[in-house]
């Protein structure tokens, strides 16, 4: 069990940060051009929606 969970939670933050990235590089031409704001809640949307994906469908590297 332990080990499912941190599989989970290891494809959510890979997923928050490629999607943190994602938006950035989409969103602005500087730093300063970033919406903090939008760049975070979309990241944390595909956190949530990753862990919720994990759970309902299963971990690929974890199945036999």
């Amino acid at each position: 069990m332990k080990e499912k969970i941190k599989a989970i939670l290891m494809r959510a933050v890979w997923t928050f940060f490629q999607t943190f990235l994602g938006v950035i590089g989409g969103e602005a031409v500087t730093l300063q051009d970033v919406n903090w704001g939008f760049v975070l809640s979309a990241s944390t949307l595909a956190f949530i929606l990753s862990i919720a994906k994990s759970i309902v469908i299963g971990i690929p590297e974890l199945e036999e």
